[in-house]
């Protein structure tokens, strides 16, 4: 055995689960160990950010097989298609942050959002800042603790990113796309870009294009994401998984279910016969 350096010890196991702690609104902290294949290729609209704790984290990201090792650092980007298995035997343990990509822009102020090419990173401005959010999971984090540690990944996150110049001399009214995806946290049963253009003032298509570039995704799959998290608190609350759809917006089961799989990499059953760790 070995410490890890976030007040946890490594030993083996034989079961794959997830510990999943809330970081608060915006913000999710989880630790798993998986010691085979963890999940098939899916995206979500968060930032995925974390450290690898033991064993060798083996996934697809952007046309190449990444690993990654204990001690680095995982940074993927809202959006991205990625997948999830042991890239050794013995399995590996990781913890991850999802954090909202409006979290990363109310430090950055409007930025497009940081990129970090290839998913990994060993940088010694990063590796702190995520450690420094991911350390505790038996406790929640104090208000200023975490708002703290959200300004220092953002900065350190902006350090690394890859983004072209032309992508940042683009004018982008933050402004506008942010009402918008206030109004998308509400869950309104119909809602199209013209519905939003008509709440911001703004041509729906240039929206579209601000929307994504300050918070990673499209509107509408940042709607459908904002519906799964509802779904996901209804099935930990020992909700049917129909009653859970219906709830949450989706036109049925089977709907909710194609929408969870794409998002998470798992069933939800899968993910929820996980969430109770050994």
């Amino acid at each position: 055995m070995r410490d890890t350096g976030l007040g946890v010890i490594d030993q083996p196991h034989r079961t794959n689960w997830i510990r999943r702690v809330s970081g608060g609104e915006g913000l999710e902290r989880i630790e798993a160990f998986f010691d085979g294949k963890g999940y098939e290729m899916h995206r979500h609209d968060t930032y995925a950010i974390g450290l690898t704790l033991s064993g060798v984290q083996s996934f697809h990201y952007r046309g190449r097989v990444r690993h990654g090792l204990a001690g680095g650092a995982l940074v993927l980007h809202p959006d991205e298609k990625h997948d999830g298995q042991a890239g050794t035997e013995g399995g590996f343990r990781y913890r991850m942050l999802y954090i909202e990509p409006a979290m990363i822009q109310a430090a950055l102020g409007g930025q497009p959002l940081p990129f970090v090419e290839g998913g990994l990173s060993a940088d010694a401005r990063l590796l702190p800042a995520i450690a420094r959010l991911l350390s505790g999971l038996d406790r929640a984090l104090d208000p200023l603790e975490r708002e703290d540690g959200v300004y220092d990944l953002a900065m350190a996150l902006a350090c690394l990113s890859k983004r072209g110049p032309e992508k940042a001399a683009r004018i982008i009214d933050h402004r506008s796309a942010e009402r918008a995806r206030s109004f998308l946290h509400s869950r309104p049963a119909a809602v199209d870009l013209g519905l939003l253009e008509r709440l911001t003032g703004r041509d729906r298509w240039s929206l579209s294009r601000d929307f994504r570039a300050l918070f990673g995704t499209s509107p509408y799959r940042y709607l459908v994401l904002r519906r799964l998290d509802d779904v996901r608190a209804l099935m930990r609350a020992g909700h049917p998984l129909a009653d859970a759809a219906a709830a949450s917006g989706f036109s049925d089961q089977s709907h909710m279910t194609r929408h969870f799989k794409s998002a998470f990499g798992l069933t939800p059953s899968q993910w929820l016969r996980l969430q109770s760790p050994p």
